[in-house]
């Protein structure tokens, strides 16, 4: 089942877009009339596919985009569904993080192929984000000293040199490379490599800070006015 949500002033294009979509997809549709509406309910909702009309009057369609995307992978993914014609207005939107254009007057197969990519990418980010939250949490469970051996790896150099910037024997430098690869699940460096660049260490400190859930908040924590949704 996916999730999409159509921000749109338009009640004509709501009711279209619901018709359209309640009729051929497996799909749960919600609709708001104004962005501040939907931005307001963001941090609530499941994670799902945003058609955006740039045009909503009270905020800026590209800041809305933007505050999406700043949410976090794997929670939305934004398709312009919309009359606007200027292209700078339309490239910043895109700038911002939107994946996809598709504009009015919409032709159905157009919006129907656009949400399907949408929805391809949103499974592909849900994947990544929960490889790399598994990532970290392997990374996490290394000894400091691990962490600095591994981070001599990660740099390229070899046991040796390690040991030296770390004033230990070449030996030690051997156990804590066993013993970091058995707590990361690999059986060679390579695999151990795909777990570092999984979870985006940056070793200055602990990992990209994350709400228990995976996500950043998109909005205020203040539970949108459901008369305000269509």
């Amino acid at each position: 089942m996916t999730f999409v949500y159509l921000v749109d002033d338009d009640a004509a294009v709501r009711r279209s877009v619901t018709m359209l979509l309640h009729g051929k997809r497996d799909l749960v549709v919600r609709t708001f009339r104004t962005g501040r509406a939907f931005l307001e309910a963001a941090d609530t909702l499941e994670p799902g596919i945003v058609l955006l009309e740039l045009q909503v009057p009270d905020i800026d369609g590209a800041e809305i985009v933007g505050a999406l995307r700043a949410a976090g992978e794997g929670r939305f993914v934004t398709v312009l569904l919309t009359g606007v014609e200027a292209i700078p207005v339309v490239v910043r939107a895109m700038k911002a993080g939107a994946a996809d254009l598709v504009t009015k007057p919409y032709d159905d197969e157009a919006l129907l192929a656009a949400i399907d990519a949408a929805g391809a990418r949103l499974d592909a980010e849900r994947v990544e984000l929960l490889m790399g939250e598994a990532a970290r949490e392997k990374i996490g469970h290394l000894s400091c000293r691990e962490r600095d051996v591994l981070k001599g790896l990660v740099d390229g150099r070899a046991n040796k040199m390690i040991a030296d910037d770390l004033a230990i024997s070449p030996r030690t430098v051997e156990i804590y490379r066993a013993n970091l690869m058995r707590k990361l699940g690999v059986r060679s460096l390579a695999e151990g490599m795909r777990v570092v660049f999984a979870a985006r260490w940056n070793f200055e400190g602990s990992a990209p800070e994350r709400r228990p859930d995976g996500w950043r908040r998109v909005g205020p924590r203040r539970a949108v006015d459901t008369s305000q949704a269509a």
